[in-house]
């Protein structure tokens, strides 16, 4: 509680800030600036307050330059804060309409995020005409192939096919980060929250150029056992 209460607060602070960029910065860059401080600097400033650090390991296997389908895994509420300071760039999440409705966060999250009503066919369609514009405009994409936060006990959730899709449909790399040790700093279900060091690992990019819909199972579960492996050797070390 004392987490999301800093959280909303420094939310709600954030907004004049915000909306003063949009009022005094042109178009899709002041969209950009304001992502990158709420990845850059809203987030390290929230982690620093409740007491995590993020280390991130192959950062410099990412090219700034490059647009990516982004993946991870999805354990608690917190990831997506720790995804988004792992990143040395900025990205947009592709994030479910429920969102909306959290006080104050639901603003932002409309405004900086790609949203998707998973009840609608056609909202989901209407998805990824969107994401792939966005590919196409020089952003990197952030999808949590596991769909929602995985509350089993497995290390990962069921992972669909949307990502990948995607990822082979624009020919955008596939950028893979795995958050190693998510259940040491929020506990088994991933509802609670201590302090410690946030790891997360980036794997070498996978190249999508070629690769077809037949590709999608065999890419999916490249990545299924990359970040199985990577929680694996976290775990024994």
């Amino acid at each position: 509680m004392w987490a999301v209460t800093i959280f909303l607060v420094m939310m709600f602070c954030s907004l004049p800030i915000i909306g003063l960029n949009m009022m005094v910065t042109p178009g899709r860059r002041a969209l950009r600036n304001n992502i990158y401080f709420l990845h850059h600097i809203f987030t390290p400033f929230f982690l620093f307050i409740v007491g995590i650090a993020v280390q991130a390991e192959g950062r410099r296997k990412l090219n700034r330059k490059q647009s990516y389908v982004i993946v991870g895994n999805h354990r608690s509420s917190i990831d997506f804060i720790v995804h988004a300071h792992a990143f040395p760039g900025v990205f947009r999440f592709l994030a479910k309409q429920e969102l909306l409705k959290i006080p104050v966060f639901g603003l932002i999250v409309r405004k900086m995020c790609l949203i998707v009503d998973r009840s609608s066919p056609m909202s989901r369609a209407r998805s990824v005409v969107a994401l792939k514009q966005q590919l196409e405009d020089g952003w990197s994409i952030m999808i949590y192939p596991e769909g929602s936060r995985n509350r089993k006990p497995e290390a990962l959730g069921q992972f669909y096919d949307g990502a990948f899709r995607i990822a082979i449909q624009t020919k955008a790399p596939l950028a893979v980060q795995t958050f190693v040790n998510v259940s040491e700093m929020t506990g088994a279900d991933g509802s609670g929250l201590r302090p410690g060091i946030a790891r997360v690992v980036w794997e070498e990019p996978i190249p999508t150029d070629g690769m077809t819909a037949e590709d999608i199972p065999a890419l999916r579960s490249k990545v299924e056992d990359m970040m199985k492996n990577r929680i694996k050797a976290y775990s024994k070390s």
